[in-house]
């Protein structure tokens, strides 16, 4: 069973939709005892990294991510916000994150030269995949997501980064590190590429 962490901060009917979608079985759940019988998890976000972070505490439901991901090593995808929040930190508050994906996520900066370039960036952008992962096994066309978005992860090991988009200069948009990944955009808004995306996770 996947487990869509329902901390208050997400859209969580668009994931559960698209997941039903792609015929994969997906509850949204706040409760620890329930995200313990996860098989894989999935972490959303959409707002401010130190009240996510609030929320997940207040809710008591790091220590129990940090079991699933760390100790039992489930498969794990972060989306938007919920990408940021696998980061040791973020430019946007003071609380740490989850620290599972060493960097912190930074604020896009322009020099102003270039009017398109607003904050965020949003709506579609290509995706150039790094590194081989489940996610984009046997993908050979172009990927294009959705993303809403004025962070960006900043990852300390390159190797980490699983992909990377350009808005004004090139970031971070999916990253990886063993059985945690994440997206910076949102595969539930993002058709049929997203829809693969999800089927991919759901069937690895």
């Amino acid at each position: 069973m996947i487990v869509v962490v329902d901390y208050g901060m997400a859209n969580i009917g668009s994931v559960l939709n698209m997941f039903s979608k792609v015929g994969a079985a997906a509850v949204a759940s706040a409760d620890a005892a329930t995200i313990r019988t996860a098989d894989k998890l999935v972490l959303p976000g959409v707002g401010a990294f130190d009240q996510a972070m609030a929320r997940l505490r207040r809710l008591d439901l790091v220590g129990p991510l940090n079991e699933m991901a760390l100790e039992r090593r489930i498969p794990v995808l972060g989306i938007c916000l919920g990408m940021q929040l696998l980061l040791d930190s973020s430019e946007e508050g003071d609380s740490r994150g989850l620290g599972w994906i060493a960097g912190q996520a930074k604020r896009f900066t322009f020099d102003g030269t270039d009017s398109r370039l607003r904050i965020p960036h949003m709506g579609w952008n290509e995706l150039k995949v790094r590194k081989k992962s489940v996610l984009f096994e046997g993908v050979t066309e172009p990927q294009r997501y959705y993303f809403v978005h004025s962070y960006h992860a900043q990852c300390e090991q390159q190797d980490d980064v699983l992909g990377t988009a350009e808005y004004g200069y090139e970031f971070a948009a999916a990253v990886e590190r063993g059985n945690i990944s994440a997206t910076q955009f949102h595969p539930e808004k993002s058709h049929r590429f997203g829809m693969r995306l999800l089927q991919a996770f759901a069937s690895a």
